[in-house]
């Protein structure tokens, strides 16, 4: 059996199991009428159903053709901000542009962070009254490699650009708030294998152009800097 006899062996296979649960399905017992697993053959195919982006699989092939690598996802988050795909709210537009392009990233588009590890993105404001992105990371995003990590900050701030908003600018108490919530952690919960000083984890933070936020991890309580109307 060569190689291509062996796919379609697999192919064969795979569409009488699917058709079994299928006649199962129908039998009622169940309170789905059909099998809910979503079948896609491409990475491209799986990013457009699991986002419901209608054309992404012929764009995505069409950019393969003309576009190194680390070029199609800044592309394909422009498409995404421009209406290509349909017509979003801003925010919608920015969360399916940075899902999309992390996930084009990813061979073969099926890990759970591009799209389960950015929980939401919101459009928030700053203390003058302009306009800021903000992140929002949940769980398989914070267990992600540090590449996939600093490419979503890289590509949301690719986002921010097209949709012209400004950078986010954070307050020296929110600042801080950052670095004890880190202090929080290492104490409470776990140690990193290398303790960041204070002074670069403050540098990072007043130079992040987008917010990184996202829902609580664990039950710890801050002490000092608590109440921050941003915070939440």
């Amino acid at each position: 059996m060569n190689l291509e006899e062996y796919n379609r062996f697999l192919q064969e296979r795979f569409w009488q199991a699917y058709n079994h649960a299928a006649r199962a399905k129908e039998s009622g017992y169940d309170p789905e009428k059909k099998p809910e697993s979503i079948i896609s053959f491409s990475q491209a195919e799986t990013i457009e159903k699991l986002l419901g982006l209608s054309g992404f699989k012929d764009r995505f092939e069409e950019l393969k053709k003309k576009l190194p690598p680390l070029e199609i996802p800044f592309k394909i988050a422009e498409d995404i901000i421009l209406g290509r795909f349909g017509s979003f709210t801003e925010e919608k537009a920015a969360e399916l542009a940075l899902k999309a392009a992390l996930a084009s990233l990813t061979p073969p588009g099926t890990t759970a962070a591009p799209i389960e590890g950015i929980e939401k993105v919101l459009i928030k404001k700053n203390s003058d009254n302009t306009r800021y992105l903000a992140i929002y990371f949940s769980g398989p995003m914070r267990s992600a490699g540090g590449t996939e990590q600093a490419l979503s900050i890289i590509l949301a701030d690719f986002i921010r650009r097209t949709l012209k908003l400004d950078r986010y600018k954070p307050t020296k108490e929110e600042v801080a708030r950052y670095i004890e919530e880190l202090r929080l952690y290492e104490r409470g919960k776990n140690r990193f294998q290398y303790k960041v000083a204070k002074d670069q984890i403050a540098e990072v933070i007043e130079n992040l152009p987008i917010e990184i936020t996202g829902p609580p991890s664990e039950d710890l309580e801050v002490v000092v800097y608590r109440d921050l109307p941003r915070v939440e």
